[in-house]
């Protein structure tokens, strides 16, 4: 009934058409009864068009009546005198009707394609939504939302077997329930309900049923509805795929650390073991040693059992890091004084090898743990000296970049290859080359890292095989205290 005044008024518009026409022929221009008929047929034609059948219908009587009544003698009359009259009126009046009803048909074919067409776009940029979603969680409770926005309805509720719970977006309607949700997967198929607006779909991949999918506001076809439960129960599906594929190389990494650790522990910890239980064996054999081989069976105990304790101490300065334990007693300090001390701490094992120095400004200060900053600098330092040459330099250097101060130290060892700059920081990992000529518990680096971040700065490498390394980080810079 809203929309009686418009059908009542189309219907005016028709017969005031017939009228104009009529008058137009009768009392202005004197044209011949075939002009007068083809002037009704197009105009017949147009209101098709316009208004569909049946108000082209009604306006093909009335102007049948008027063609008899102003046109076609006796005039003013409806009676027909002629009777190839009522063979002209007859054909006009079948002509009109029939080409108001290929006008309304073709009127509502190219309706319905324009609304197919809009269909189409909809459902493709649904389907864009759909693989732009990430987990399964965060797809589930986007879909109700992205039907809505798509497809301008009211409200929109999906519900999965497997779950038991439905995901819902706009207004809460009780013709959206669950009981309605479930109801649609028990009969596998498709529910319209035009009077209240609402329609139902099951979630459809091949021969199974993950779930079904309400919408309410606006009825859509029958095969959109079709489209949809198959276009989200294959992204429902791709979803937990993709979750399965992470989750498996989440383990398969896991398998990968943990080999890297047990290899790791049982090369550190075997080798000085394996030192330890020769001496004390030849210690206790009956053979005779003098007092030279003794002591030194003993002092090769005493390096073996520090190299142990080392090993323990880290593991467990690590964890401590990782888990927060650690609190930082911040200061301020002097760039260069970190890099001095860090050196004099390395003084014994580097020897002779030769130290360059690149400081921009000497006076630049940070607010720092200065034993956790100089332990990060003494990592890095016995890392170059390890991996290069004795008579390469190491070059140590430190400038501001922004409100950090960014420390490096850079040798001329043999690089680390590209597929491993990744993993250098990771617990026990030590590079594939050199795990077995270089002595070292491959927790060194991971320290630094986490020592680093604990200061809000980063660290990083960059490398290049065959010409060396330079090991990076950064730490907060103090700017009033700067000289």
């Amino acid at each position: 009934m809203k929309n009686l005044p418009a059908t009542l008024a189309r219907y005016a518009a028709a017969l005031a058409a017939v009228l104009a026409i009529t008058y137009f022929y009768r009392y202005t221009h004197r044209f011949n009864v075939t002009t007068v008929a083809f002037t009704y047929l197009l105009a017949i034609l147009g209101v098709s068009a316009l208004w569909g059948l049946w108000v082209s219908v009604f306006m093909s009587f009335v102007a049948t009546l008027a063609y008899n009544y102003f046109f076609l003698p006796p005039i003013g009359t409806f009676t027909i005198a002629d009777p190839q009259n009522w063979v002209a009126l007859l054909a006009f009046l079948a002509t009109s009707v029939l080409a108001s009803d290929l006008s309304s048909r073709a009127r509502n074919q190219a309706a319905e394609a324009n609304r197919r067409r809009h269909e189409v776009d909809r459902l493709y940029k649904f389907s864009q939504r759909l693989l732009s979603a990430g987990n399964p969680i965060e797809l589930l409770n986007a879909i109700p939302r992205q039907i809505v926005e798509t497809f301008e309805v009211g409200a929109a509720a999906l519900f999965l077997s497997e779950k038991q719970k439905v995901y819902r977006s706009g207004m809460n309607l009780p013709q959206l329930d669950a009981g309605q949700l479930k109801a649609v997967i028990a009969r596998e198929d498709i529910q319209i309900d035009q009077e209240h607006s609402v329609c139902f779909a099951p979630l459809r991949l091949g021969s199974r049923i993950l779930g079904s999918m309400g919408i309410s506001g606006q009825v859509l076809s029958r095969q959109s509805l079709e489209a949809m439960g198959t276009l989200i129960a294959v992204a429902i599906e791709r979803a937990r795929a993709i979750e399965m594929v992470g989750k498996t190389e989440a383990a398969r990494e896991g398998e990968r650390l943990k080999s890297a650790l047990l290899d790791a522990i049982t090369h550190d910890f075997r080798t000085p073991l394996t030192s330890m239980k020769a001496s004390v064996t030849t210690l206790l054999s009956p053979a005779k040693l003098d007092e030279s081989q003794r002591d030194e069976l003993l002092h090769i105990i005493n390096e073996e059992c520090d190299r142990l304790n080392r090993l323990v101490g880290e593991a467990a300065e690590m964890a401590r890091l990782e888990a927060g334990e650690v609190k930082l007693q911040l200061e301020s300090v002097r760039a260069q004084d970190l890099i001095s001390g860090a050196l004099d701490v390395c003084k014994s094992v580097l020897g002779a090898r030769p130290i360059l120095m690149e400081l921009e400004k000497p006076g630049l200060r940070v607010r720092a743990d200065v034993a956790r900053a100089q332990e990060v600098l003494v990592h890095l330092i016995q890392n170059a000296n390890l991996y290069s040459s004795p008579n390469h330099p190491i070059t140590m250097g430190a400038e501001e970049m922004g409100g950090f101060v960014q420390f490096s130290v850079a040798d001329q060892g043999p690089g680390i290859a590209e597929a491993e700059l990744g993993l250098i920081f990771d617990k026990f990992y030590r590079g594939a080359d050199q795990r077995y000529l270089v002595q070292g518990t491959g927790m060194g680096l991971p320290i630094a890292k986490a020592i680093v971040e604990a200061h809000g700065g980063t660290i990083g490498v960059i490398s290049q095989m065959g010409q060396g390394s330079v090991f990076s980080f950064t730490l907060p810079i103090l700017r009033e205290a700067a000289e």
